[in-house]
């Protein structure tokens, strides 16, 4: 069983090495960010251990990535953060799993084996349309480089627009989806004031979400 370790402080690497082999993984260690994924392009890992603060891209910036690109491999993040804040920003990255140092080795072997008992998570596939991209799982946007803060309400009007792109999507259908209560947005302007701002938040992205009079809207490239 082949575990990556991306750690930056080398004594601490090689304890986590030499303790894992003595356990039968086998284990590659690297000293940051872009030595971890230049390994997960080449290696296939049944867990990878991965350090918050590295050189060059973090060890958030690491998981990150790998879930972008659909990678499922379980990852247990290392980190001196112990704050609930920051517990769920690493979790929400995309971690399975999060150990605060310093910790005791027998704790590690244990939470390893417990993501290792996992069963396989089909991850969802990303929306795209145009440059806008939107990671179900995440529940997050992502225009270019850039992330548009969108609400809550925001997020399930693109999610619905993108899924059905380029089609139309009834008003009735946003309001169901979207809405506790889909009569309080039906009956009202209520969606039209959402998809104004939505509009305002993607302005300068390639797209165009368009009111079809009568019926809904689409989202389409530009």
């Amino acid at each position: 069983m082949r575990v990556l370790v991306a750690e930056d402080d080398r004594g601490l690497a090689e304890v986590i090495g030499r303790g894992l082999r003595e356990k039968g993984y086998a284990v590659d260690l690297v000293p940051d960010g872009d030595a971890a994924l230049r390994y997960l392009r080449i290696y296939e890992y049944s867990v990878v251990i991965l350090d918050w603060r590295m050189p060059g891209l973090s060890g958030l910036e690491v998981v990150q990535r790998m879930r972008r690109i659909r990678s499922a491999t379980p990852v247990l993040m290392l980190t001196a953060r112990d704050t609930p804040a920051d517990r769920v920003t690493g979790l929400d990255a995309g971690a399975d799993d999060y150990l605060v140092k310093p910790f005791d080795f027998s704790e590690l072997l244990a939470r390893l084996r417990a993501l290792q008992r996992r069963p396989p998570q089909v991850q969802p596939p990303l929306l795209v349309v145009g440059d806008v991209e939107f990671d179900p799982a995440a529940r997050s946007t992502r225009v270019g480089q850039d992330h548009p803060s969108l609400t809550g309400t925001e997020l399930g009007i693109l999610e619905m627009l993108m899924r059905r792109s380029p089609a139309v999507v009834d008003r009735r259908s946003i309001a169901q989806h979207v809405w506790d209560n889909e009569a309080d947005a039906f009956g009202s302007n209520t969606i039209d004031v959402h998809l104004a701002r939505l509009r305002s938040k993607l302005a300068g992205a390639r797209v165009q979400i368009q009111t079809v009079r009568g019926i809904g809207y689409r989202m389409t490239s530009s």
